[in-house]
């Protein structure tokens, strides 16, 4: 086999010829894609494995990505075969214009060279990039199989926060992933109707049948859930789903029904479960999604409620699938509660956080939540972006200061438009989930993000009365006039569209769960996503992860409706004057995009308090992980105006994923 490297007018074309194969491909490639970056692995692969002839033509996108091939979907290539010969043509996800680049991509597929061929050694496939910029801020992520929930066990580093040129003389990072479990997903249908939306099913084993559960969403029934290689069974949930449907026999072409549906996940593929779904006689007109305020269905649902084992044991039996990770603790947070001197009913609070600055202000946000209120409190994060570190002190913090904690994830669906930017996708967690990546028993939670600062009893939110909204958020302030020309609420499409209507802030809100179920809040909230979501302006005013996902709720409050919080709910500096900073509950570290001063610096000028909390979080995580404390604390800086930063890389570094 020779090589030889040929261009024409627009095109480059590497040519490996084999006079002696059957087997010709032709491939065209964009090779800044990352669909031309995993079709060269594989094309390296075969090109050992049966040593084919090729024509690989390089077309890099000048502007716009070329139509897909006739019979493929957006974002798919088209493979056709005639004869023993195979032409590739891969459509372009990048162009030019993304000139220089901002991913490097490697895909790892198994080969021969991963075995020993004189011993039973095993190399293993591996991914290696050499020559990666050493100032340059980098976040490493993985793109593995549908199925898989992978997490980081082992990193010293900051995953989300590389800089090699702060690695030491190797230059080389070491990081640990896990297979942590499998994703059961499926499709849920009713014969000539449309999907049950909001249908809720459980998933467990024959001795303890509701382990984990979920509800079925509007689009394409679909469903999943968290599971691993063995025997499960299926089944409606005890309450208005399980009353009015009933599960259809796959072995039986009538209209036999059956209680569970057996599943086997006997590989790593996962599983794709197709069930079908029927009224019961006599419940045929019957709503599934009713609401609570339905006078003709609250006092059937009140007695339900009362009467129902399932809300009453959801989170304990959750908590079997959630592992040692989670806090043991498995009392209904609806209920009363004493935890050590805390009583009262539980106060759930879930927040997102990435990379090691935002997990050093979530604990900030932790402390100052739990020093403000007597109640019990329950904490709820998502998993599989957290660093090891954290997941290892948190366990032994909940023990310290008294109160629970849950790791939670969800898999982003296949058919859902998917954001390439990792913080992006740990924002989208914020809002496009909030129905299915939370047990069916919790009925409320508050978010909070992880660096705003907690001045008040979060209980006074918790309890307070929404007016039977699913969301509740703090309106944007205005009384801050230096910020007028970035209030881009106030002109052109946004002043047009909300009609009155105030733009809320995302970094503070309360979903009524029941509610928001209820009326669907969930699956309307991913059709505007889905709709607005492929054309990257069109949900972002600002170039920020969480504007784009702030911009969502807003966007949807017409069909689905917010409660307005009290303004001293949410106070910021860069939106709100000075003279309302006393009376504020709650104060968020935001952006400001004016001066971009860095957060670390913003906290410690801007809230008294965070300097000390701040030191008793370092405290505590040093001596929960051992290591050495330094109780010199760094010097406040002089509150001044802060003074716009001029090294973009500390903006990136602090500043990157915050309104």
């Amino acid at each position: 086999m020779c090589s030889k490297f040929s261009h024409g007018v627009d095109m480059y074309a590497v040519v490996l010829e084999n006079e002696s194969s059957s087997i010709h491909i032709d491939a065209v490639i964009d090779p800044l894609s990352s669909s031309g970056q995993k079709l060269a692995s594989l094309l390296r692969l075969v090109s050992k494995s049966i040593r084919p002839s090729m024509r690989l033509v390089l077309n890099p996108m000048i502007s716009h990505p070329y139509a897909p091939t006739k019979g493929a979907k957006d974002g798919e290539s088209k493979q056709f075969h005639i004869s023993s010969t195979y032409v590739v043509n891969v459509h372009a996800e990048s162009s030019l214009v993304d000139l220089p680049l901002k991913n490097y991509y490697r895909y790892v597929i198994p080969s021969v060279d991963d075995f020993s061929s004189t011993d039973y050694t095993i190399y293993g496939p591996k991914a290696f990039f050499a020559n990666m910029p050493p100032s340059k801020t980098l976040t490493m992520n993985l793109d593995v199989p549908e199925p898989w929930l992978v997490e980081p066990v082992v990193a010293v580093h900051d995953l989300d926060n590389i800089l090699l040129e702060n690695l030491g003389e190797t230059r080389t990072l070491q990081a640990v992933y896990e297979l942590e479990a499998l994703v059961l997903t499926g499709h849920c249908s009713e014969k000539d109707q449309e999907p049950p939306r909001g249908l809720q099913l459980i998933l467990g084993t024959k001795s303890t049948p509701h382990l984990v559960d979920t509800l079925v969403m509007a689009n394409l029934g679909y469903w999943q859930m968290k599971a691993f290689p063995g025997v499960w069974y299926l089944q409606l949930a005890p309450g208005r789903s399980s009353e009015l449907y009933a599960l259809k026999d796959d072995n039986d072409g009538g209209q036999e029904t059956t209680l569970s549906k057996r599943i086997i996940i006997d590989d790593l593929r996962g599983k794709l479960v197709h069930m079908e779904v029927t009224k019961k006689k006599g419940k045929e007109h019957e709503k599934l999604l009713v609401s609570a305020d339905d006078d003709n269905h609250s006092q059937q649902k009140k007695k339900g409620n009362q009467n129902s084992w399932n809300s009453n044991i959801l989170k304990w039996a959750s908590g079997f699938i959630g592992g040692s990770d989670q806090s043991k603790k498995s009392k209904n947070s609806a209920m009363e509660q004493v935890t050590g001197d805390r009583h009262g009913k539980t106060i759930n609070i879930f927040s997102v956080a990435s990379g090691h600055l935002y997990e050093r202000f979530l604990k900030i946000m932790i402390l100052s939540v739990l020093k403000n209120t007597q109640r019990p409190v329950k904490f709820w994060f998502i998993k599989n972006y957290l660093s090891p570190q954290f997941k290892d002190v948190i366990p032994h913090m909940a023990q310290e200061y008294g109160f629970e904690y849950e790791l939670i994830t969800y898999k982003w669906p296949t058919w859902l438009h998917k954001q390439k930017e990792k913080q992006r996708i740990i924002w989208a967690y914020k809002i496009l989930f909030l129905d299915v990546i939370f047990p069916l028993a919790l009925e409320k939670v508050i978010f909070v993000d992880a660096d705003q600062i907690v001045r008040t009893d979060m209980g006074e939110l918790y309890d307070m009365d929404l007016k039977g909204r699913p969301l509740a958020y703090t309106p944007f302030c205005d009384n801050n006039r230096e910020m007028d020309g970035y209030r881009f609420w106030k002109q052109g499409f946004w002043k047009e569209h909300l009609r009155g209507r105030p733009y809320h802030i995302s970094a503070l809100y309360v979903v009524d769960l029941l509610k928001f179920r209820e009326t669907a809040a969930g699956d309307n909230l991913r059709v505007f996503y889905e709709t607005l979501s492929k054309d990257p302006n069109s949900l972002s005013n600002l170039d920020q992860a969480s504007q784009c996902f702030n911009d969502l709720p807003n966007y949807a409050q017409h069909t689905v409706p917010i409660f307005s919080l009290p303004q001293e709910w949410l106070w910021c500096e860069s939106w709100c004057g000075n003279a309302t900073k006393s009376k504020a509950k709650t104060i968020d570290l935001c952006n400001n995009p004016m001066t971009k001063e860095p957060k670390l610096q913003g906290a410690k000028r801007i809230v008294t308090e965070w300097p000390e909390l701040d030191y008793e979080a370092r405290r505590v995580t040093a001596k929960i992980l051992g290591e050495d404390f330094e109780t010199q604390d760094q010097a406040a800086p002089p509150a001044e105006t802060p003074k716009a930063i001029s090294d973009p890389q500390l903006e990136d570094e602090e500043s990157k994923s915050e309104l």
